[in-house]
């Protein structure tokens, strides 16, 4: 399974970086609003920012709702640069939209699906990705990791080669739990990264090792 970190945030995107684990990047426009990037030239660049830190796939979302509107965002952001996913809503319109990318050759992320229907339309259109939502599902006591099982399912049967790229991650369990249900990517903060690490007989082993390493100095 392959990991996306889930911010806006450059420090943190260089951090999983650094770490040698990171494989892409999406936002959203809550995103970037929390970084304070504001006005489409500011955006734009915080993009191309993202892309010289990261190798993979950065997943930028249109504002738009209408049609028209995703076509003209998501050219202008294909346009930034190769690395650049358009991330479209599942909706007719953004179903639509998928469609006209993957013709193009364009990558696309379905976003906000919530349900296999939805998962399947989005991989007919030639979605590259569909981001279906765990945690949000969790949310109101529906079960976000079972969703993630009947697409990748779903996919594998009929032989679709859209990505399942898991979304919404809360914690540490949820990522567990996903790479368990076979999804192809999970997108997450990186504090639910970090903690694949924590172990207390890791944090025992280590402190072991110290002392017996210090035994030897003398």
């Amino acid at each position: 399974m392959r990991f996306f970190i889930d911010t806006a945030n450059l420090e943190q995107i260089k951090e999983a970086q650094e770490l040698g684990v990171l494989d892409g990047v999406t936002t959203n426009p809550s995103l970037m609003a929390k970084e304070g990037i504001k006005g489409d030239a500011a955006i734009n660049e915080h993009y191309k920012k993202i892309c010289d830190i990261v190798d993979g796939d950065v997943s930028a979302e249109v504002f738009g709702t209408e049609y028209d509107d995703m076509i003209r965002q998501g050219e202008e952001l294909a346009a930034l640069h190769p690395q650049i996913t358009i991330k479209l809503p599942c909706t007719k319109d953004g179903i639509r939209a998928v469609k006209y990318f993957s013709e193009k050759g364009v990558k696309t992320n379905c976003t906000l699906v919530f349900t296999v229907g939805q998962a399947l339309l989005a991989a007919k259109a030639g979605a590259t990705y569909v981001s279906p939502f765990v945690g949000r599902l969790d949310d109101i006591s529906s079960n976000g990791v079972a969703l993630i099982k009947e697409i990748v399912d779903v996919f594998n049967y009929y032989g679709y080669q859209t990505q399942v790229l898991a979304a919404s991650i809360r914690h540490t369990q949820h990522i567990i739990d996903c790479m368990k249900a076979g999804a192809d990517v999970a997108t997450c903060p990186l504090k639910a990264i970090l903690g694949l690490l924590n172990h207390p007989l890791t944090d025992k082993g280590v402190e072991i090792f110290v002392a017996d390493a210090k035994k030897m100095e003398g």
